[in-house]
């Protein structure tokens, strides 16, 4: 056995499909929010759930300093919204979008299938990237739609009623 090379271990979670999450939070200079495709369940007692983000300043750097968050999982409806939010500078938080508030004060997407609003539990430094791991405190269902993934450096739209 050898190290694998960074190409490899890019190609081989570029051609894994994932799911697709925005992850949003408010902060004291307003609304922040990024496209994760990285999130993943990781427990019932607590209910929690991971992700990982590259970077410690801009959006993630937000979203890492945040005593709240939102994973909304989005479906079909939300890939223009979801390639906003994973490019630096394209338009956020639009009317166009449909974000609105919680009560708690956290922007979210109604019409994602599910909304889920966390609190940190631990953010584990990985060289450049964070992994963080986060309690869900709420679970608010949302609109029924496609699912979406991320697949091969494009989004793909799954048509689940065509398996089985």
């Amino acid at each position: 056995m050898h190290s694998p090379s960074v190409d490899a271990f890019k190609t081989a979670f570029r051609l894994h499909p994932a799911g697709i999450a925005v992850v949003s939070a408010r902060t004291a200079e307003g609304p922040v929010g990024l496209t994760a495709s990285s999130v993943a369940s990781v427990g019932l007692d607590p209910l929690a759930l991971a992700f990982s983000v590259t970077r410690s300043r801009g959006s993630a750097g937000g979203i890492l300093r945040a005593e709240s968050f939102v994973v909304n999982l989005v479906t079909a409806r939300h890939v223009e919204t979801a390639q906003a939010f994973a490019i630096t500078g394209a338009d956020r938080f639009t009317p166009e979008q449909g974000w609105s508030t919680l009560e708690t004060g956290e922007p979210y997407l109604p019409s994602a299938r599910f909304a889920l609003r966390c609190r940190p539990l631990q953010v584990t430094p990985v060289g450049a990237s964070s992994l963080v791991l986060a309690e869900v405190l709420d679970v608010i269902e949302g609109e029924a739609g496609e699912p979406v993934v991320y697949f091969d450096r494009a989004f793909h739209v799954l048509n689940p009623t065509a398996v089985g």
